[in-house]
């Protein structure tokens, strides 16, 4: 399970989407993200899916890694498509035990379902094709706004890096200490909730230790480099936007326009052909 979390992973490939600018694929990924709301109609994930599997198949990860990553997130996926299914009111079409099950429910939870799908790939699309040190520099470029208002941009782009960084530490660290502890007996997927629960207390202590030893680690390192801060700091490659970036904002406003008038006449499109 812990080799399925993709979240902070960068995925190394010669691909268009790895050469473009890492502002054009943060403001796209947002753009993206946005439109999943604009609507609260099915028409609306067509163009959104196809797009979508557009840009993976650009990116030149391999499919089956992109979709790796849904896997942790599977159980909130399932929960979430099941409490809409039961506690949204409307037509009756079955009964279990005492739970009822409705047409609207039904379909609030497929819609919801959906877009989580394409909430987490979209937003694994960027991560993986984008290393952490580009990322940050892009958040900080498009966050520089801020600073008029005293926000302190670099610091928290610098943190959210950080952050993204050490997700694939900590999960192979915890692989590693779970290994360990099985080696020496400890079982960890028989018992109940909380048998489980308690099993885990080997393992939480031991990673916590090795969490705060690298974070002191790191702190130490960036004050033997003279970190300060970002005033009057400079970068190694500075971004610049090339031909390609214009010709994917391009991309992302047609589709972002498609998205608009696929919502507007969705209503009578699905009139149309009978399905609401």
């Amino acid at each position: 399970m812990l080799r399925d979390i993709t979240i902070g992973q960068y995925y190394s490939a010669d691909s268009v989407l790895h050469r473009l600018d890492p502002r054009t694929k943060l403001v796209g990924t947002l753009i993206y993200l946005v439109s999943l709301f604009l609507f609260a109609t099915p028409l609306v994930y067509v163009p959104a899916t196809l797009f979508l599997m557009i840009v993976i198949f650009s990116s030149k990860v391999p499919f089956g890694y992109m979709v790796k990553g849904l896997k942790p997130v599977l159980f909130l996926l399932l929960f979430t498509v099941l409490m809409n299914m039961i506690f949204v009111k409307g037509e009756v079409i079955a009964t279990i035990w005492k739970i009822e099950i409705t047409k609207e429910g039904l379909k609030q939870s497929l819609l919801m379902g959906a877009r989580l799908i394409l909430l987490i790939l979209g937003s694994n699309v960027m991560t993986l094709t984008t290393t952490p040190t580009r990322l940050t520099n892009a958040m900080e470029s498009v966050m520089r706004p801020l600073k008029l208002i005293r926000v302190p941009v670099h610091e928290i782009a610098m943190m959210m890096s950080i952050a993204l960084r050490f997700i694939p530490i900590l999960l192979d660290e915890t692989d590693k200490i779970m290994k360990a502890q099985m080696a020496r007996g400890a079982d960890f997927e028989s018992g109940n909730l909380v048998k489980k629960a308690k099993s885990l207390i080997p393992v939480l202590v031991p990673l916590f230790i090795s969490a705060f030893r690298r974070a002191n680690d790191l702190a130490m390192a960036m004050e033997a480099r003279c970190y300060h801060g970002g005033e009057g700091r400079t970068q190694m490659k500075p971004l610049r936007y090339t031909g390609r970036d214009y010709a994917a904002y391009m991309i992302l406003l047609l589709y972002l326009a498609g998205v608009i008038v696929t919502g507007k006449y969705s209503t009578e499109v699905l009139d149309w052909i009978g399905v609401r």
